[in-house]
């Protein structure tokens, strides 16, 4: 007999350990913005009842990952941890160059320092905030170039995270001297955590080959990214995903990684290449920044329990029930008539803010409103994508984001379902009472990633 189907979404593990939530009240959600100039990344944790702000380094750990902590070695150098890590990481993404670093942005600032600075242009499907500061500050320019379904909300389109293979060949014939890499960000992020194609990584590999141009990834959604590929590119559904990982990194020259996030860590990255010049270069910057190569600012115990993390993440069971768990969040807030994009992506649902506020203009922060009301309301933080994050030009003018997202970022293996029929209830109500939502404008930012530490007031 056939395997029957059943809806229930089925959490591949059982509950070891508990951590309590402190509930509030409305009234006292109210003083903790007040407190926190109306920044969601100011409030404090424990006032937050259920934290969708970011799925980077806030999911929960396995059993198996924290018996693996209990091998990690702390030599400074040479620690045996250091080469488990890089043999879980090659095995994967087989690079002969393999740098740990403590978080993806550590990545992004050794290699960007490297090769970035004034005049040059790093191309890419969509920067998220970090890797484009961290470009800019170099004095180079970050250039987006999704297709052009990307930045429409209401397309179907099952790999709306591609780079538009025409730009890049338009930027390249015209500045392919001042390009030092082409980057992929796998899965989307800014783009609503949508996938990219084999298909169209194939197409960029074969751009940047008659270019000359290395080709490196943003890979910390990787095995999300590899599951899409299965569920909706020809001929790949009956493959392993780790094979498709495989398949994914042989079309690149490097990799930044944010390890808080598929490889299942709470802190930690890497970064990698095949360039021996190049590994050269961002060792000895990571040397002044990070620490030594064999640790690069991590724990041994840290590097143990990714090289488990990795093993955990293309397993098919885990990825089926993460990528339906996020749908179902995504269908039900489309079935109550609240705007999302979709397809719905990996690891996020997001929320078209400028579409639910409407009668806020893009300068007037809809995305931050809607965040902030969905905090006061149930207690839910969330993380504006829009003109608050991405707004602020170079040169110190503003303009709108070309979307203004709120991204309900879901943890790994954190909350239930009954946590989640919360976060609908919450948003629901806040959409029932969206044309009441505030204008908000900022009291006073910083020079660059200024939805961190911004402050806010309502208009």
């Amino acid at each position: 007999m056939d395997e029957p189907t059943f809806r229930t979404i089925f959490e591949p593990f059982r509950i070891h350990s508990v951590e309590p939530l402190r509930m509030s009240t409305r009234a006292e959600r109210r003083s903790y913005l007040r407190e926190a100039a109306f920044n969601l990344f100011q409030v404090r944790a424990e006032h937050v009842l259920v934290d969708l702000l970011t799925d980077s380094g806030t999911g929960a750990m396995s059993r198996d990952q924290w018996a693996a902590i209990q091998h990690g070695d702390e030599s400074y150098a040479g620690s045996p941890s250091y080469y488990l890590f890089a043999d879980a990481v090659r095995e994967l993404f087989p690079f002969e160059h393999v740098i740990p670093v403590h978080q993806g942005r550590a990545a992004e600032k050794i290699l960007f320092s490297v090769i970035g600075g004034p005049g040059k242009v790093v191309p890419n499907n969509t920067h998220f905030d970090t890797t484009r500061a961290n470009v800019e500050a170099t004095g180079a320019q970050a250039v987006d170039i999704p297709i052009p379904e990307g930045r429409d909300l209401s397309s179907q389109h099952p790999f709306k995270g591609n780079m538009d293979l025409a730009a890049l060949e338009d930027l390249l014939a015209a500045r392919a001297d001042d390009v030092p890499c082409v980057f992929v960000t796998i899965t989307n992020n800014s783009g609503g955590g949508q996938p990219v194609s084999l298909a169209n990584l194939r197409g960029v590999r074969e751009i940047c080959d008659r270019y000359g141009k290395p080709l490196f990834l943003d890979a910390c959604r990787f095995a999300e990214n590899a599951w899409f590929i299965r569920e909706r590119e020809d001929g790949q559904g009956d493959r392993e995903v780790a094979d498709i990982v495989r398949d994914v990194a042989g079309l690149a020259d490097g990799m930044t990684m944010s390890a808080k996030k598929d490889p299942m860590g709470n802190i930690g990255g890497w970064l990698a290449m095949n360039d021996d010049e190049l590994a050269a270069a961002c060792r000895n910057t990571l040397i002044l920044t990070e620490g030594f190569p064999t640790y690069g600012g991590l724990a041994g115990r840290d590097l143990e329990a990714l090289a488990q993390g990795l093993k955990e993440v293309v397993q098919h069971d885990y990825l089926r029930y993460r990528i339906q768990s996020t749908a179902y969040l995504g269908e039900a807030l489309h079935k109550r008539g609240i705007p999302v994009l979709s397809p719905f992506g990996g690891h996020a649902v997001y929320i078209d803010a400028r579409a639910l506020a409407s009668h806020l203009d893009p300068l007037q922060y809809p995305g931050q409103s809607v965040a902030v009301a969905l905090y006061e309301t149930g207690g839910i933080r969330s993380c504006e994508i829009g003109t608050v994050m991405f707004g602020r030009q170079p040169d110190g003018t503003e303009v709108p984001a070309s979307m203004d997202l709120v991204r309900l970022a879901i943890p790994r293996r954190t909350y239930t379902q009954s946590h989640i029929d919360y976060v609908i209830e919450v948003c629901e109500e806040v959409a029932a009472h969206a044309e009441d939502l505030p204008a908000y404008r900022i009291v006073d930012e910083p020079k660059s990633l200024r939805h961190f530490t911004s402050s806010f007031e309502p208009i």
